[in-house]
């Protein structure tokens, strides 16, 4: 269904806070119906990120633990980190597992690429399905070890309940494996 709809026209943008991570810009817009206001989002740094959601073997997910500054907590979700200039999401995909899990793929599969919180963030994540995984460690950027943990893909109702994973994109990848895995058999 295609939505006709035309989209609001972009009077001017200007910066109006930065750190070292973000840039807030205000967006003064004008509707179709003439009504204007102005709207606050994150620029987009245009890099991209990937999410990884590996397949040990046929009973087993690769999840890790680490460090959220958000939340001031250990949370447990997919490899991922932000597309560097010059590859693609397949080659940043493969190099986030190499340094964060330790595995590199030689199946990667695109599952869906998602926003978060599109009102605010312009930035867009591929959530990529990792098989045929082989021992590969890479140095990463990470500030400590990542603890990486199997799960059992007949515990992911346990998984799901656990309080220390709660990240959307992760649970999202969850369900974006159990729909392809349906598909397979």
């Amino acid at each position: 269904m295609a939505d006709k709809k035309q989209k609001p026209e972009i009077l001017h943008t200007e910066l109006v806070a930065q750190s070292r991570l973000f840039k807030v810009e205000s967006v003064h817009l004008q509707f179709s119906n003439g009504v204007q206001r102005v709207y606050e989002r994150m620029r987009n740094s245009g890099r991209g990120a990937v999410m990884l959601v590996p397949l040990l073997d046929e009973q087993t997910i690769l999840l890790i633990r680490e460090y959220s500054a958000g939340t001031h907590s250990y949370e447990l979700g997919f490899p991922k980190g932000l597309i560097d200039p010059g590859e693609d999401a397949m080659e940043a995909g493969n190099r986030e597992l190499m340094e964060e899990i330790g595995y590199g793929a030689r199946q990667l599969t695109p599952l869906k690429q998602v926003t978060l919180a599109p009102g605010y963030f312009g930035s867009r994540m591929d959530i990529l399905l990792a098989r045929d995984l082989y021992p590969e460690r890479r140095e990463g950027d990470e500030p400590e070890p990542l603890d990486v943990v199997p799960w059992p893909l007949d515990q992911l109702d346990q998984l799901m309940a656990r309080p220390d994973f709660s990240e959307a994109r992760s649970i999202c990848g969850l369900f974006l494996l159990q729909d392809w895995l349906n598909k397979e058999e």
